[in-house]
């Protein structure tokens, strides 16, 4: 598999990932009728149903990251080339970014727009660490071919065990900065959330090597391209 193919893998999937997030955010707000709890629902399942599907329909091209902290990680430990990292990073945000303004179209809205919601404190901070420590947990100890159902499941209750609803991920921050609606971030609380999501996800790392090294799921590391 090429490089472009992983790339465009990596910025397409990060694209329909962020489109769902924030197109089903603001298709249950308006059906919910001042719901939340119903609004957060549909959004879960939204979410976790399409996390299934990209993970498993992208995930022989690019390995499925989608997400700037796994990315890093599989830098770090050397399954990801640091050039090809670089230009998942790159894709993953150029994605995030698509995957908003798509929603935004889609649902006859301004197309760019930034968040003035307030998501900010030491209670969301935790929330985000944990969030994102047990994704990495999750995706290093995922049995053989489980990965996709894994990630997708731990995802959907992340949102409702954590006080942040578990972004989890720092291209997800990127692109719903860009959206005032219900999935969105406002641009001065996203540093707190990408800098809590980086130090959750060495967390991950640390606990999954602390309970002994397993073969790394295929679906979490990109196979090289040519």
């Amino acid at each position: 598999m090429s490089v472009r193919h992983a790339c465009l893998a990596e910025l397409l999937g990060t694209a329909a990932l962020l489109c769902t997030v924030i197109g089903s955010g603001i298709m249950a707000e308006n059906l919910a009728g001042g719901n939340i709890a119903v609004a957060l629902l549909a959004n879960t399942l939204a979410t976790v149903f399409a996390l299934y599907v990209l993970i498993e329909t992208l995930g022989p091209v690019s390995g499925a990251h989608f997400n700037p902290a796994v990315t890093l990680v599989m830098a770090m430990r050397r399954a990801l080339p640091p050039g090809l990292a670089c230009a998942y990073l790159v894709a993953q945000l150029i994605g995030a970014a698509l995957g908003a303004w798509i929603a935004h179209a889609m649902f006859g809205l301004d197309i760019v727009q930034w968040s003035q919601k307030v998501r900010t404190g030491p209670a969301q901070w935790l929330a985000e660490a944990m969030a994102t420590a047990g994704l990495l947990f999750v995706i290093f100890r995922a049995p053989t071919g489980k990965a996709p159902a894994l990630v997708a499941c731990y995802i959907g209750a992340a949102y409702w065990f954590t006080a942040s609803t578990s972004f989890a991920n720092p291209a997800a921050v990127f692109g719903r900065m860009m959206s005032n609606t219900f999935a969105g971030i406002s641009p001065a609380d996203a540093p707190g959330f990408v800098l809590a999501q980086l130090v959750g996800a060495a967390m991950g790392v640390l606990l999954h090597g602390a309970l002994g090294q397993t073969a790394l799921e295929d679906t979490a590391r990109p196979r090289t391209p040519d």
